[in-house]
């Protein structure tokens, strides 16, 4: 293949040996249509001048990469699933397949979703239907517009299955996905060496995690490290979530297999946007009683981290974990205020006051019932943007007196230079880019009836736009305390 100057493989997680993974082969799928190839990350991981036979050998049959991973890696796991312990999990339906650097030297994965049956896969067929692929393509997208730190979806093909599933009229077809992540070492890889009761593989794994993604912390040792680590992990999920919050975005499903190490944003399945503010929405049919809905992710996330501390303890001493724990809320404060206010392109200032301001913002929202996307874009530059939000679609709600504390906060942290940013053509048009589950449903409706995949296609167009717009396009991989 054509590897470019700056393809630099880096396959360090098949180093840590045989306990943490198992080798396992790819499904043989019967055709390989190319839907969704990632051409911008592809360039920067050196990928870019693969052909497209090149491209469905490595991404739909799995051949390796040059100088990487000789065979692909079920990754092993346990985990909380809506809080109940689960030791019989890990890598059903993918594996981890190559390790490679960006251009600013970090490392990155590449993992499938849907590649065939593992030892893990209990039940299960391994394959991922392809409406579950365009919906994933999606979620990361938008995502990675609104500046949240998100795995990206590199490849998607589908390959000519027909697959049963109960929550998808049967049958259905099929896909194999390719995402390119920060990391696949999730809470629950800690979980199951503690449920095993190996120290010894817990200061293995730190130790790889500290020289992968936390170089800093490799000149500490014992207790100290891990508990270093654990504040990194903390801080890095609190602003995570509150970065969700700020997206307007309901992930679903935050059991600690579907959490990492790098505070990186993955495994879409049942994710939704909001159409407005609702604390008690929920993205899952099957979450019955809210566990996951929008307003309670920031618990959720906290939960889960400290699950994670419990694993840790037998390798640390409680007493130095529980204050690392306590960095998540001001982590989560600061990186709400981050989510918030670099989506309207507004001015920090005092913390205190930016967070009041924030509560009364979502205050608002909730008692309005503001479509959730139209408020951000109306108003993106605060004060800036007075004019066009009264000649925006729900611009009655901003001209009630309840809105002017609002209104108010915006105009007092409105940046001098604003007006650039509203010059961009997204910022002309009256609505925004949007994915609420009506609109995914209209996307997947051609493509299911008649193979007719212009309204997707035109959808990520749209939301390229909104990358340009905000500048977001390298958002999503930023280090690790950025």
């Amino acid at each position: 293949m054509p590897v470019s100057a700056s393809y630099r493989p880096d396959p360090l997680f098949e180093k840590l040996g045989p306990e943490f993974a198992d080798p396992v082969a790819a499904a043989d799928f019967p055709q390989h249509i190319l839907r969704r190839r990632n051409q911008v990350w592809a360039e920067r991981v050196g990928l870019g001048a693969l052909s497209e036979a090149e491209w469905a050998a490595h991404f739909a049959r799995f051949e390796p990469l040059p100088q990487n991973m000789s065979r692909p890696l079920a990754m092993r796991y346990h985990g909380h699933q809506f809080r109940a312990y689960n030791s019989e999990i890990g890598d059903g339906r993918g594996f981890l397949f190559a390790q490679l650097r960006d251009g600013g030297g970090r490392l990155l994965d590449l993992a499938t979703k849907g590649s065939g049956q593992t030892p893990y896969s209990r039940f299960g067929d391994g394959r991922l239907t392809l409406k579950g692929g365009v919906r994933e393509v999606l979620a990361a997208e938008l995502l990675e517009a609104l500046g949240v730190r998100t795995s990206k979806a590199f490849s998607l093909f589908e390959t000519g299955e027909q697959l049963m599933r109960g929550d998808e009229p049967s049958p259905t077809r099929s896909s194999v996905l390719v995402r390119l992540g920060r990391s696949h070492i999730r809470f629950g890889t800690f979980q199951r060496l503690a449920f095993f009761e190996r120290p010894d593989l817990i200061h293995t794994l730190i130790e790889h995690v500290c020289a992968a993604y936390y170089p800093q912390l490799l000149d500490l040792s014992g207790g100290a490290r891990a508990a270093a680590l654990y504040g990194e992990i903390v801080a890095a999920n609190a602003r995570l979530a509150a970065s969700w919050m700020g997206a307007g975005f309901v992930h679903g499903v935050l059991n600690t297999d579907n959490l990492n190490v790098t505070g990186e944003s993955f495994d879409y399945g049942p994710w939704r946007f909001l159409p407005a503010s609702d604390p008690g929405f929920t993205a899952a049919y099957f979450d019955e009683t809210g566990l996951y809905a929008f307003g309670r992710q920031p618990e959720a996330v906290s939960w889960a981290l400290a699950q994670l501390g419990g694993a840790l303890t037998l390798v640390c001493p409680p007493d130095l974990l529980e204050p690392e724990l306590a960095r998540f809320a001001p982590a989560y404060q600061q990186g709400l205020r981050a989510s918030v206010f670099g989506r309207l392109s507004l001015i920090e200032g005092d913390l205190a006051a930016d967070l009041e301001f924030l509560t009364a913002l979502f205050d608002w929202l909730t008692h309005a019932q503001a479509g959730w996307d139209q408020f951000f874009h109306d108003w993106a530059g605060g004060g800036a943007s007075a004019a066009r939000a009264a000649d925006s679609p729900q611009a009655a709600l901003y001209a009630d007196a309840a809105f002017a504390p609002v209104r108010d906060g915006l105009e007092a942290r409105t940046a001098a230079d604003a007006d650039q940013l509203l010059r961009h053509p997204y910022y002309q048009a009256a609505r925004p880019v949007s994915l609420v589950i009506e609109e995914v449903e209209a996307l997947w409706g051609p493509i299911a009836e008649h193979d007719d995949w212009s309204a997707f296609e035109a959808k990520l167009q749209h939301i390229s736009q909104l990358k340009d717009a905000r500048g977001a396009g390298c958002h999503g991989f930023v280090a690790p305390d950025g």
